[in-house]
């Protein structure tokens, strides 16, 4: 992969951190509420990764 692409997806992934980022602001939780929903969600990201690799066996 050149130097390009990884900055396109680079700047993409900002964009898409920004667009979440906000979307969780709309809704106005407090701290310790959106800690435990982003550590949810980690949590389901990280196992579905896990399973993943599992079943192809890597």
């Amino acid at each position: 992969m050149n130097s390009e692409t990884q900055w396109v997806q680079i700047i993409a992934l900002l964009g898409w951190l920004i667009l979440v980022g906000g979307a969780l602001a709309s809704y106005k939780l407090s701290w310790g509420k959106a800690a435990k929903l982003a550590l949810t969600w980690l949590a389901i990201f990280v196992g579905v990764f896990v399973l993943f690799d599992l079943v192809r066996g890597g």
